[in-house]
């Protein structure tokens, strides 16, 4: 524990020197840092989805050092300082947590854990917040879909059944169907989201997190599509001189190869 303190102290002090002395340091704000923390985030990400466990500490690294950059933002402005934002969080994850720092019973679910969670989130703003108000508004549509839905279920807004889900998953591919025969873009997008909603809903409902699903298969693509442009270009062609079966001649090997 104590290596960890030393570690987070000489953090915090080079910090102060940074922005007392360097030039580009001294001239950021918490707006400047925004987009800095986001390519940040995405980065960890990715370090996760290959399981880069050194890559990964890197990148936490990162995004340790702009959580103390932010907080000493706030502290030369008189707003916070490490020191609250640490009491912060500290006092939450005990108020949520009564289960182990009280005397509530979840029985060992993390699903009443969760519905327990929003419901105190929902008591600690004085009963007005709405539900779905802290689904923060630039977040990407896919992520944001999973969100509103994890937080409808927390207040018991669910399937009494996962399986259920399925047969609003055909609906939707249905009324989709129905649209496109029409050829009505408006309502073809419409119906677009509304399936791309229902998909994202059977993915949580079975556990399975549909932004790091999709991106799965992004990066299945672009393996595949890579060695097919290689094994092209290898051959003296290009992928415009290719027709369609040559090319997924090629295709099934980048899948044999998996």
């Amino acid at each position: 524990m104590q290596k960890k303190l030393e570690a987070f102290k000489e953090l915090l002090e080079i910090m102060d020197e940074l922005r007392s002395k360097c030039p580009w340091d001294k001239e950021q704000t918490l707006e400047s840092l925004r987009k800095l923390t986001i390519e940040e985030t995405y980065e960890l990400g990715d370090a996760i989805l290959k399981n880069d466990l050194n890559e990964i500490k890197k990148e936490l690294g990162d995004l340790m050092l702009h959580i103390v950059f932010y907080a000493k933002i706030g502290s030369e402005n008189g707003a916070f300082d490490m020191a609250d934002v640490l009491e912060g969080i500290n006092k939450k994850l005990i108020y949520r947590h009564p289960h182990v720092f009280g005397e509530v019973d979840v029985d060992g679910s993390a699903r009443k854990v969760e519905q327990n969670w929003e419901a105190l989130k929902l008591k600690e703003k004085g009963g007005n917040k709405r539900v779905l108000e802290g689904v923060p508004v630039a977040m990407p549509a896919l992520v944001k879909a999973n969100r509103i839905q994890e937080k409808a279920s927390g207040v018991g807004f669910d399937w009494e059944y996962r399986e259920q889900v399925w047969d609003k998953v055909k609906e939707e591919i249905s009324e989709l169907a129905y649209e496109i025969d029409k050829v009505d873009k408006d309502k073809m997008e419409a119906e677009f989201g509304d399936l791309f909603f229902a998909m994202v809903n059977a993915a949580r409902l079975y556990g399975i997190d549909p932004e790091a699903a999709l991106e799965r298969t992004n990066l299945k693509f672009i393996k595949r599509f890579n060695y097919l442009e290689s094994q092209t270009l290898a051959k003296g062609k290009s992928l415009h001189d290719m027709t369609l079966a040559e090319m997924d001649v090629i295709w099934d090997e980048a899948k044999k190869l998996e």
